[in-house]
């Protein structure tokens, strides 16, 4: 049999939910016997993607993924993102190899776990609003988001999640990016990163589909 081999793939995040959704990704690939690789997700909680690049040891040239949320379209918060995207393309002009990739959600990560589970193409005027799928996606009855946040809860959901959720949410991510499109959503184009205002929407499952298809698991 041939021996697989290990490939590494780099996040920067912002939260540590993020982080443990990775883990939990990379726990999956690597106990799928028809996965052709086993997987390494150097990954590290670290807003500033400057810093993050600074901790890393490479050799060969890599592609680093940040993934953040675009929490609303109040200018504080759009500040907060596009001050991610200057330090991002910052961080990829240090050296010849370093690429960063965006892997947003528009308004918060928590989109992208629900389209694990169920459809989420409604529009939302607060992050709060997502509590409501969130328990109707993964069959709970939590108060607040910070509840569900809470490590032992999280990570209970999280080993409700399989790499046909994965691929499910891949699916869903794009056509929720697909109906953006047709429906002429102005994309803004800041730093060579492109993002809509517009709720939902997401790129987060271009990276997952990445590493997916490398693994032979699309």
């Amino acid at each position: 049999m041939k021996r697989k081999r290990n490939k590494k793939y780099y996040f920067s995040v912002e939260g540590q939910t993020e982080k443990w959704y990775l883990d939990r990704l990379q726990f999956l690939i690597n106990n799928e016997p028809s996965s052709v690789h086993y997987v390494s997700f150097v990954s590290k909680v670290e807003k500033n993607p400057l810093k993050f690049v600074k901790s890393v040891t490479h050799i060969d040239k890599i592609e680093i993924t940040h993934l953040l949320d675009l929490e609303s379209t109040e200018p504080k918060h759009i500040k907060n993102f596009e001050g991610s995207l200057d330090l991002m393309k910052k961080a990829s002009s240090l050296g010849k190899q370093i690429k960063y990739q965006l892997g947003y959600c528009n308004f918060t990560f928590e989109l992208w776990l629900i389209l694990h589970k169920i459809d989420c193409f409604t529009f939302f005027d607060h992050r709060k609003s997502y509590l409501k799928p969130l328990n109707r996606a993964y069959g709970e009855n939590f108060s607040s988001i910070d509840e569900w946040k809470e490590e032992k809860n999280f990570k209970r959901i999280l080993n409700q999640i399989y790499l046909d959720d994965v691929r499910e949410a891949i699916k869903r991510g794009k056509t929720i990016m697909q109906f953006n499109t047709k429906n002429n959503y102005r994309m803004i184009d800041y730093r060579g990163y492109k993002y809509y205002l517009e709720n939902p929407s997401l790129t987060i499952w271009e990276s997952i589909e990445k590493i997916m298809k490398d693994c032979a698991l699309i």
